[in-house]
């Protein structure tokens, strides 16, 4: 490598993933293009098999080259930055525990409990911790110590126990993941994720102490997430550049806990199930933005849409997995 891509070169190569005359839109992705325009949330979809792209099309919204705030899906992205932190020996293990790694981020007057939470019970978000998350959020983030915040709070659940869906966890772990590398999360974000695949990952929202959010917040173009899930797809490499071990991949997608609100399996920060018959890895982020890794049919899809509109499962989101399901049945 001759040096740091450019900003220029940056987007040029995050927009060459979506170049395609349109002839090369098979008719056969018509129902999927029928499907995608009736859903007035649904702002760009992007379908890549076996690396290429298959499709690209905006509906409405932001153009396709322009980072969008991806929400939760930042949550996937922390989690993928903590395998590359465990590749890199600078954690030890999934099991390595809080009161190990930092301790200096443990408030005082917290539960005897916190210092062993380990980065297994954040990265599923199983601390036992009060949620952040849902009408919890604005409370938490008017705090003066986001982290603190985090960490002072009743323990709900056993640590290790059920899922407790919250942001606190992801930004608990990112704050972790900066200590014990020295690097702030955006810094780690585009050396070790935006450089080798070539993505724009512009800076995002920080806390009252200056850490970047872990857990929501991060922008990326739709080429951006398909980058990134193809990265997963291939075991953790992309264009012959190890990013991730191919371990790491393959245990991000083992099931380890349950979404208390959708039932999909969730493994190291990605959600897990079956459509049309086949597996597939989700990275979800508040009103549908959705990275979407069908492993068995080579598919990788992006999906962004407004991210001030709620997408419950039984609402818009669920469109949005009929929509999927749409689309492999035509892979």
């Amino acid at each position: 490598m001759t040096g740091a891509p450019t900003r220029r070169t940056l987007l040029a190569g995050a927009a060459a993933v979506l170049a395609l005359p349109a002839r090369g839109q098979s008719d056969r992705w018509a129902p999927v293009i029928e499907a995608a325009e009736g859903l007035d949330q649904l702002h760009a979809l992007v379908i890549a098999l076996d690396g290429q792209t298959a499709l690209e099309r905006r509906f409405r919204g932001p153009a396709l080259g322009q980072p969008v705030n991806v929400k939760s899906v930042s949550k996937t992205v922390v989690a993928a930055l903590t395998g590359v932190a465990i590749d890199r020996g600078e954690i030890g293990s999934l099991d390595a525990t809080l009161g190990e790694l930092a301790p200096q981020l443990i408030p005082s007057g917290a539960d005897p409990r916190v210092p062993g939470l380990t980065i297994l019970d954040l990265v599923t978000m199983r601390a036992g911790l009060e949620r952040t998350s849902g009408s919890n959020y604005g409370l938490w983030i008017s705090s003066s110590n986001w982290v603190a915040d985090a960490l002072g709070r009743d323990f709900v659940a056993e640590p290790g126990g059920r899922m407790l869906y919250s942001t606190g966890s992801f930004h608990v772990l990112g704050a972790v993941l900066s200590e014990v590398t020295g690097l702030s999360l955006l810094d780690q974000a585009r050396q070790r994720l935006g450089q080798p695949l070539g993505i724009e990952i512009p800076p995002w929202t920080r806390d009252p102490q200056g850490r970047y959010m872990g857990g929501n917040q991060m922008a990326l173009t739709p080429a951006g997430m398909i980058r990134f899930g193809e990265a997963f797809r291939q075991d953790g490499t992309w264009n012959g550049t190890r990013i991730l071990s191919a371990g790491w991949v393959e245990d991000s997608w083992e099931p380890v806990t349950n979404s208390p609100f959708s039932g999909m399996g969730y493994g190291l920060g990605w959600f897990l199930g079956q459509i049309g018959g086949h597996d597939y890895a989700l990275a979800r982020g508040y009103g549908g933005q959705v990275i979407c890794v069908v492993p068995d049919l080579d598919m990788t899809l992006a999906i962004t849409s407004d991210p001030n509109r709620p997408a419950r499962s039984q609402g818009y989101f669920g469109d949005l997995m009929s929509l999927i399901e749409t689309a492999v049945s035509v892979a």
